[in-house]
Formats: structure tokens, sequence, C-alpha cells
């Protein structure tokens, strides 16, 4: 199968209580298409973008992970979300690829957004991860790293970049145009989910989740409405246009340390 269903779903969340937030998510997926092969929902979708991980964070056998775990299979779909974990004495956020099977794979936000001092309490993440799901290679990651094109530059490992957050309504026309640049330069399909609503540190979030084909053009825009949408990612289309057009041949080398 060439073709990936892919869902959004884009919402409020409730500040420091998980157990509402869930509450509200099982409501939203039961909104989810019997078809579809991946939902994605926002970056720490069980407390908002806190920097209080001590009152809030769980462990990866807590919970939410068994939340996860149970829609996932429910759906027989790929779930994935960034949420707050403590794990061998650090705090991370810490996105969970959760598949059907129970099986699961994490990254770790890398690019911690110092100017709410994300750095001082979490760890950031060394490696960058692509999963596997139906024959496509899938690249998740977390807010911020957005911003750093080469932490996320496409070396023909992955079909897919997926951006989980909490963005901020006053820098969101930066959101919008950063997750069209990185769709084209890596000629790859891009999914962004953000958040809506106000948290309880007084920010506004306007959404802007999207689904964006290999040109650049939105397949979903959904703006600032609570939704749940969905896309159909067809690797053949993607493949023939890198065949066609392919400038990952003249792509520049380089190593991060």
């Amino acid at each position: 199968m060439s073709d990936l269903n892919v869902a959004i779903i884009q919402s409020e969340l409730h500040w420091h209580d998980p157990q509402a937030n869930r509450d509200a998510f099982d409501q939203r997926l039961t909104k989810v298409d019997s078809s579809v092969d991946l939902v994605v929902l926002p970056e720490m979708f069980t407390t908002g973008f806190t920097m209080e991980p001590q009152a809030c964070a769980e462990v990866m056998d807590g919970p939410t992970f068994d939340w996860m775990a149970s829609h996932a299979r429910k759906l027989d779909a790929c779930l994935c979300g960034s949420l707050v974990i403590s794990d061998s004495n650090h705090y991370f956020n810490r996105l969970i690829w959760m598949r059907p099977d129970g099986s699961y794979g994490c990254y770790d936000k890398r690019h911690l957004f110092r100017m709410a001092n994300e750095h001082h309490h979490y760890s950031a993440g060394e490696s960058i991860e692509v999963f596997q799901h139906k024959g496509w290679n899938v690249c998740p990651l977390v807010c911020y790293d957005l911003r750093f094109p080469v932490w996320s530059r496409n070396r023909q490992n992955y079909d897919l970049c997926i951006f989980v957050a909490n963005w901020p309504a006053p820098r969101v026309n930066a959101w919008d145009t950063l997750l069209r640049a990185r769709a084209i330069e890596n000629s790859t399909y891009v999914i962004g989910v953000n958040r809506i609503g106000r948290d309880n540190n007084g920010k506004d979030y306007v959404g802007h989740s999207a689904i964006i084909d290999f040109f650049g053009k939105p397949m979903v825009d959904a703006k600032s409405d609570p939704i749940v949408a969905g896309a159909t990612l067809e690797l053949d289309k993607l493949n023939q246009f890198r065949e066609k057009f392919p400038v990952h041949l003249d792509a520049d080398e380089f190593h991060i340390a």
C-alpha cells in the first residue's frame, strides 16, 4: 500500500489535568475515520506547555502511555503526540509513537525553547528518529525544532515530517511559513498540529494545524477551530516528483556534532 491516511486533532487543552485531556480526546478520537493509519495530537497534549514537570510528569508505563496503547489498538492506527515524561531522574518533552500492536518509539525534543526557560526544566534529546509504518518513513519532531532546518534536513530517509506544537498566536505567521518551507526544501509531506485556546500563563494559541504536500500546498488548513481532519498522502506521487525533480542530489553534506 502506497497511500497513508492521516488525521490531525486540533483542540484546547486543560491545564495540568491529564485525565480531563484524555477524556476530551476520547470524544474527539471517536470522530476519526476507520480507514485512518496515523493520528497526530499536539505537544504536551495532557498538560499544556508547562514548566512545572515535577507537578505533572508521568512515567513511560503510566496512564497516558496505557491510554495511547489502548486507542492505537482500537483504531488499528499509529497514534503520536508529546507529553511530560520522567525518566532516569530527568524530565523530557517526549513524543511517543504508539503502534497498534502496543510497541512504540520515542523522540525527545532536541531544541528546548529558552525564551520560556524550557532548557532549565527539561533535558534535550540527542538523536533524530525515523519510524516506519505501512511502507512510509516518518520523522516526528516537536514545536521549536521547526526553526532549525539542519536538524530536520531530509537525507532521503523520510517521506513525512511531523511537528507537534504549542505555538503561540503572536508567532503563528512563522509557524505557517516554516511548515511550508520544510515541505518544499525536503521534498516531503509535512504535518503540523498545534493547539488552540489560552493556557494558564495567559498565552493564546490559534491553531493553524495543517497537512501540507511536497509542493508546500496545504491539503488541510485547520484555521483556529477545534477540528478532527484528515487527508490521504500518496507515496507514489511523492516518489515520482523526487525522480523528476531530484534536488537532493545537489544537497550539501554536513555533520551534526
